[in-house]
């Protein structure tokens, strides 16, 4: 499955675009998932950086966690049964706050 489409890539803000947006009114655009257990990244801004494509948003791996997540790291995880981190086909683009609840 390809985690980044043209579709998202134009729908993302660039980073430090929602700068100024309080952070519990960010719009999610795409969220991706371990298949296998823990692991959710909330992507809400994202960019082209070195060769990689760098996402902010929300890691929800031990906890819930504001930062940066890449592309390359998603995609380079390799799980049990040779699965790999998934995009939520049905997610919408969602408020951060319906998350944050």
């Amino acid at each position: 499955m390809k985690l980044l489409t043209d579709e998202i890539r134009k729908k993302l803000p660039k980073l430090k675009e929602t700068e100024g947006v309080p952070t519990e009114d960010k719009i999610v655009i795409c969220t991706f998932f371990n298949p296998l257990g823990r692991g959710i990244w909330h992507a809400i801004e994202g960019q082209e950086e070195d060769e990689d494509f760098i996402f902010w948003g929300l890691a929800e791996i031990h906890e819930q966690e504001l930062g940066y997540f890449s592309l390359n790291e998603l995609e380079s995880i390799t799980l049990p049964l040779g699965l790999k981190i998934e995009r939520d086909l049905h997610s919408r683009e969602i408020r951060l706050k319906e998350i944050l609840k």
